[in-house]
């Protein structure tokens, strides 16, 4: 009998893995959400998890696109690394986070070990799976049975036995989590109660199925095991995990215990090692649920408070948080047998995208839903899907604010409309003109006519951006250097300078000669307090009919934005 080839892992295979997990998390999200009963019932851990490996796997087709159309292609640890950090910076609610630490621990071990060919065989993928479970068990303040941490140990100790083939290694993983996964609801009285798996290990399952598919290139059957003794009374089978029919999808309850925390705060922290362990110990005694994955500097805090502002200022003590999400869990809608209330939509909202946590704070005062847009890392599709069905209304206006967004957006606004939500996409390209956009927004009046206000707003709103040249390039305005003040009026380079409130100053007059009636300065963390004030004395002595507004906005990519209606 011919001796079957052993398979290995590479970085196109991570690749592939990434990919298809994503696909795979993307088909079961709604089946996933609407078994969602643990630690908190609020129905989004399927879209959680999906967010959380859409970042991971942009992050890793990102490095890919790096090395261009040549014939080079990036290293394990490349790809490994890139899958990490994405899922890392993406990473949303509780099973999102500890997603990002598995994936993270498995990094560890894979970035370092790859050979002379560039990929690792099975004994390396059973030490990456073991350290995974092991490091996300560790990064959950108090580890609950029952639930992924329990899943992922199983694949673990199903893996340690499998031999020296990658692909061996993928199945015997992929069937223990399958056989944990019908056992959760016998470990976890809530979910023995509700009579359904554990959701987010029903996600692993999903994700270690794709690594068979990407190791292997067989197909699993992309189904989920059914909770041991079949559906509860009254409940169904969707996708062979069990749903409890009191619990619709669209109508899930925001609390699954009485008295539980009132939010849910997760934020990015810039903060050393020591300082984290600090960290831990006091958000540990402010609430429950607390997952805290990261390392090298870098860390993904989640946390659920009745305190949230004391939950921020802990990270603020330990270093520099950021991204930061707060949500409330409606009070009064604890789920206690039979069907829950449904929240009711408001009938129109707005979300816009924004780049900096200043203006955040101020498109949140107007009333819009935000996504913040960390410099370099724009948001996907699936992140403004939810971001539009979080804004809970029947209409929805949505504010790209990046011309780079029209697609990412077009493709979210398509998913929302799919649901039933009517959305209208305003172009906005710069975070001044969706704000000139938000000042004429009434919701009294007629859908189409304050989409038309709201357009027309934006339309009339000239825009611009100082930021400083990273390297040296051909632009519009001529040859710049690395360190130069680059100033870009409606996107185009048309103003280069090495002093910073002199090219401002520049911009802003070529701004004002086609006349304006309103300037508006968001400052940047980085641009020092004078170049506003010098901006907005030069209005006052040069332009006697135009006002001007300064916002701060925060660690938002560019020095300065300008926009001039």
């Amino acid at each position: 009998m011919a001796q079957v080839p052993l398979t290995f892992l590479d970085a196109l295979a991570v690749r592939t893995w990434c990919g298809g997990a994503l696909r795979a998390l993307g088909r079961a999200r709604e089946e996933i959400d609407a078994i969602n009963v643990y630690p908190v019932a609020d129905g989004d851990t399927g879209t959680n998890l999906y967010l959380t490996m859409e970042s991971a796997a942009a992050a890793v087709e990102a490095v890919f696109a790096g090395y261009g159309t040549g014939t080079g292609r990036p290293s394990l640890a490349d790809a490994v690394r890139a899958m990490a950090h994405g899922a890392l910076i993406g990473a949303r609610g509780n099973s999102g986070t500890i997603l990002a630490q598995l994936l993270r621990g498995m990094s560890q071990v894979l970035a370092g070990s790859e050979g002379d060919a560039g990929r690792v065989d099975g004994v390396r993928l059973r030490l990456a799976l073991r350290h995974a479970a092991d490091s996300a068990r560790e990064a959950v303040a108090h580890p609950v049975e029952g639930t992924v941490l329990t899943v992922a140990s199983a694949a673990a100790r199903a893996a340690e036995t499998a031999g020296e083939d990658c692909g061996a290694v993928a199945r015997a993983a992929h069937e223990g989590a399958r056989t944990a996964l019908a056992e959760t609801p016998g470990q976890l009285a809530v979910l023995g109660r509700a009579g359904v798996v554990d959701a987010g290990g029903r996600g692993l399952v999903a994700v270690l199925g794709a690594l068979v598919e990407a190791v292997t290139g067989e197909t699993v059957e992309d189904t989920a095991v059914a909770a041991e003794g079949g559906a509860a009374e009254g409940g169904s089978v969707a996708g062979g995990a069990v749903v409890p029919a009191a619990v619709p999808v669209e109508a899930c309850p925001e609390s699954a215990e009485p008295g539980g925390p009132a939010y849910e705060v997760i934020y990015l922290l810039e903060a050393g090692d020591a300082a984290v362990a600090r960290l831990r110990e006091r958000l540990d005694a402010l609430g429950d649920s607390l997952v805290v994955v990261g390392g090298d500097g870098l860390w993904n805090v989640h946390v659920h408070v009745d305190d949230a502002g004391a939950a921020v200022e802990a990270g603020v003590e330990a270093g520099r948080p950021y991204r930061i999400r707060i949500t409330h869990f409606a009070a009064g809608d604890v789920h206690t047998g039979g069907e829950p209330p449904a929240r009711e939509r408001v009938q129109r909202a707005v979300v816009a995208v924004v780049p900096g946590e200043g203006l955040a704070g101020l498109y949140a005062e107007a009333g819009a839903t935000t996504v913040l847009a960390r410099p370099g890392e724009p948001p996907a599709s699936g992140e403004l899907a939810q971001a539009l069905r979080r804004a809970h209304a029947r209409e929805v206006v949505l504010l790209p604010n990046d011309a780079e967004l029209r697609h990412t957006a077009a493709a979210a606004a398509e998913q929302a409309r799919a649901e039933g939500i009517r959305v209208a996409l305003i172009p906005t390209r710069s975070a001044v003109q969706g704000i000139a956009a938000l000042a004429v927004h009434e919701p009294g009046r007629r859908f189409d006519e304050d989409v038309v206000q709201m357009t027309s707003a934006a339309g009339a709103t000239r825009h611009a951006e100082v930021v400083v040249a990273e390297r040296q390039s051909w632009t519009t305005a001529g040859i710049c250097q690395a360190g130069d003040v680059l100033g870009l009026i409606d996107g185009d380079v048309a103003v280069i300078g090495p002093d910073l409130t002199a090219t401002a100053e520049t911009v802003l007059d070529r701004m004002l000669q086609a006349g304006g009636e309103l300037v508006t300065l968001v400052v940047g963390d980085e641009t020092p307090e004078e170049v506003a004030d010098r901006l907005e004395s030069r209005v006052r002595e040069s332009y006697l009919a135009v006002d001007t507004v300064v916002y701060r906005g925060g660690r938002q990519g560019s020095l300065l934005l300008i926009g001039v209606e």
